[in-house]
């Protein structure tokens, strides 16, 4: 009797060790001082997820964003009042590729990092751990962003769901130390189908949208500022192509030269825009400098 009771035990025990092993393991505390962004990481599967400190940022500053001023404005008043306890608002950047919108952002940082600004960075399909991320920041004294780049969906992503909880709060409260701002190249986050402006109907003279549209349209209807971003004229395209020249190094002797060939460059690109304008400069002193090296 006595053997089979000591049997059992130790196969019970071998069965919650297993069990164990099948549980997901705890995440680890965020190293909060290692940094002032992170980024949700899951390393394999049974990882629940955790905080990865990023130990070199961008080093983009402000000042150093052209052709952008309005949207810079507006989106360094609601983080400064978003610093200062005071009611700010979730902010969609929306617009042509390459524009700044997500150098806004981590410009943004880098302004504000000493005044408590912190930033995390959350992929499209990590957005179903929002509650998570949120949970391990509501006790912080910190501010943070919750930076959701290059934002869409497909029709059926149930991810999107996630993020209107955490836009528009639940039963539970979004904290007031959180906001989320995400950069898109579609203003409603969402593909819109021909299909679905045929099914709006016609009352009284009143065009009524389809249902289908208006789910779309509240999602991005969640966000309390939109910034629309545009491509950029010429004019404003040689404004950041010589701001970035400067940056560069490259000599005022070089830059007639420069501008024609950056004019050239956006033709073989089909785009004017600020990334363009960055590429066309790291080329074009690069190429240059290495010509001149003795």
């Amino acid at each position: 009797m006595k053997t089979s009771v000591e049997q059992l035990i130790k196969q019970t025990s071998e069965l919650l060790e297993r069990f164990e092993n099948l549980l997901p393991a705890q995440a680890p505390e965020p190293e909060w001082e290692r940094s002032v962004a992170f980024r949700w990481r899951r390393i394999h599967p049974r990882d629940p997820g955790h905080l990865e400190a990023v130990p070199h940022t961008h080093n983009i500053q402000l000042n150093e964003l052209r052709g952008i001023e309005t949207q810079k404005r507006q989106i360094v008043q609601n983080t400064t009042q978003f610093l200062s306890g005071l009611p700010a608002n979730n902010i969609l950047l929306w617009g042509a590729r390459g524009t700044g919108k997500s150098s806004l952002i981590k410009a943004l940082l880098n302004a504000f990092s000493s005044q408590g600004l912190r930033l995390i960075e959350v992929d499209r399909h990590e957005l179903l751990n929002l509650p998570d991320i949120v949970a391990l920041t509501s006790h912080r004294p910190e501010r943070f962003i919750l930076f959701c780049d290059d934002l869409s969906f497909d029709a059926n992503d149930p991810s999107y769901r996630a993020l209107k909880v955490v836009l528009d709060g639940s039963v539970s409260a979004t904290p007031e130390n959180v906001l989320v701002y995400a950069t898109s190249n579609r203003r409603h986050l969402l593909p819109e189908y021909m299909e679905e402006n045929q099914q709006s109907q016609l009352v009284k003279g009143e065009i009524h949208p389809s249902e289908a549209t208006e789910e779309k349209i509240a999602l991005s209807d969640r966000f309390g500022l939109w910034l629309s971003f545009y491509p950029f004229d010429q004019q404003s395209y040689i404004e950041i192509v010589r701001a970035w020249l400067d940056y560069y190094g490259v000599t005022p002797e070089l830059r007639e030269q420069a501008t024609e060939a950056a004019l050239q460059w956006a033709l073989l690109r089909g785009s004017r825009s600020g990334r363009t304008a960055w590429q066309f400069a790291r080329d074009f002193a690069g190429r240059h400098k290495f010509s001149n090296a003795p």
